[in-house]
């Protein structure tokens, strides 16, 4: 668990220039608002960013026929109302591929449908029609002989994964599996067709602040994450996210099946309690993100799976409900105004910069229990709280552990420190060792209110303390 860091800018600047195929970025085009541009302008405005692909949620004929001769491709989707129509008659299924896909294909060259979208988690319980009305829109294609041109899937939810963390412990949902996944998969493997998956990173870590840092969410440089089932080393949240998807694909034997992440995306503003969202950290995020793809390169598990990688969204759109974020994921204003500069193409890319704050802080300011600088005292020692569950220390010190750069080692089976072998006192092992590791700085002894600072070392461990900070100690007196 001893830190590796490992400098991407360089490696990935060179990359730029010598790649020949690598992946694809295109943008979701959705159209909840009032105050949008004509889907005309809209159109030029793909053209004038270099995005070649695009997805929209419906098919509208406006869009449609905008898109006609442009050379841009198009994903469409069969609506979840629609579902159980698509499911129980060939005949709407027919209906429906002649008059939003046979009609204007291929001047309008679409590539693929989305029959229905986080089917999973629709409130109106459509589950148990998706694999149905998949079939029957593919057949209506194979009636209509464009099988072969267009592709038929359905975008997932990552909440449709029973594990995801470690990734390499990646599963669906066991009720899913046998009545959705395994006949999806099936239906996906003969047909040459790929997984959709949607996948935002920004929910994970917003709602795990404490044990998720900012720039491993970000693409940013960080000391990485080694998944501990299978010895990879994680250093974007994404990565870890997909991985778990091809892991859970895996456990069912379905390796060769491809994935198209058809949602990703970080909101420039959102409200107080939404933390994470802001202009900065969107532009970060989707800026990294085009550079993590177009430079080429899969997954730590699929190194080789060059991914089709869909930004949500391309406008701000102000009639969505929800949180503010919800409102607020838009690449452009309607006006066509970007909400932040950030490249689309490898051309793009060679001037292209990460514009970190020289004020953003990775961890979390300490608000409670553990305010002790070491500006303000002497020794200090960061200690687990024990009253904070058995759930949150775990978390807290998997973190530590991990992308923290702890050094853990002393913990385990049969080193010097593993006694006494319980919860808190690894924990508190751990959240030591980043504190003083971190030079005692405010905030990083918090862990979410799963530590706090003392001023004496606790007894079971003051010799072994003293030991380990007057190490740490000379790394930071320097």
């Amino acid at each position: 668990m001893v830190p590796i860091f490992a400098s991407f800018s360089l490696l990935l600047i060179s990359a730029l220039f010598i790649v020949a195929d690598c992946g694809s970025i295109g943008v979701n085009y959705g159209r909840i608002a009032n105050n949008l541009p004509s889907a005309a302008k809209v159109v030029e405005l793909l053209k004038s960013q270099g995005l070649n692909r695009v997805k929209v949620y419906d098919t509208d004929p406006a869009v449609l026929h905008a898109l006609s001769g442009s050379g841009i491709k198009v994903t469409v989707d069969l609506p979840n109302g629609q579902l159980f129509a698509a499911a129980k008659s060939t005949s709407f299924a027919n209906s429906w591929v002649q008059r939003n896909v046979a009609a204007y294909y291929p001047h309008t060259e679409i590539e693929a449908i989305a029959v229905g979208n986080e089917v999973f988690v629709d409130p109106q319980n459509t589950t148990k029609f998706l694999v149905s009305a998949m079939k029957n829109i593919h057949q209506a294609l194979v009636k209509s002989n464009l099988h072969s041109d267009i592709k038929i899937s359905s975008p997932i939810a990552l909440s449709a994964l029973q594990n995801s963390y470690p990734s390499s412990a990646g599963s669906f949902r066991p009720e899913l599996i046998e009545p959705v996944f395994k006949p999806m998969l099936n239906f996906l493997r003969q047909t040459g067709s790929f997984l959709m998956v949607n996948a935002y990173p920004f929910f994970a870590y917003e709602s795990n602040t404490d044990v998720i840092s900012l720039d491993y969410a970000l693409f940013r440089e960080n000391p990485g994450v080694v998944d501990a089932g299978n010895g990879l080393r994680y250093f974007s949240l994404f990565d870890a996210q997909i991985d778990a998807v091809f892991a859970a694909m895996s456990a069912l034997k379905y390796d060769d099946i491809r994935l198209v992440v058809t949602e990703t995306g970080w909101p420039s503003k959102g409200d107080e309690n939404e933390i994470g969202a802001s202009a900065e950290n969107a532009a970060a995020y989707n800026g990294n993100m085009v550079r993590r793809i177009l430079t080429g390169g899969g997954t730590p598990l699929r190194p080789k799976a060059d991914l089709t990688v869909y930004l949500f969204a391309l406008f701000n759109e102000n009639n969505k409900v929800g949180p503010t974020s919800e409102r607020n994921y838009g690449l452009f204003y309607p006006t066509e105004e970007k909400v932040y500069d950030i490249p689309f193409t490898v051309e793009g890319l060679k001037n292209y910069h990460d514009r970190r704050s020289p004020v953003a802080g990775n961890q979390p300011v300490n608000g409670g229990k553990g305010g002790v600088s070491k500006s303000t005292t002497g020794n200090t020692w960061c200690v687990a709280n024990g009253e904070a569950g058995k759930e949150k220390l775990q978390a807290a010190l998997d973190f530590a552990c991990g992308e923290g750069g702890a050094d853990c080692h002393p913990i385990q089976p049969g080193a010097t420190c593993y006694d006494p072998n319980t919860l808190e006192a690894h924990a508190s092992f751990a959240f030591n060792s980043y504190y003083q590791k971190n030079g005692r700085h405010m905030g990083t002894c918090y862990f979410g209110g799963a530590a706090y600072v003392v001023t004496q070392p606790p007894s079971a461990y003051s010799i072994l303390l003293s030991l380990f900070n007057s190490a740490h100690i000379k790394l930071f007196s320097a």
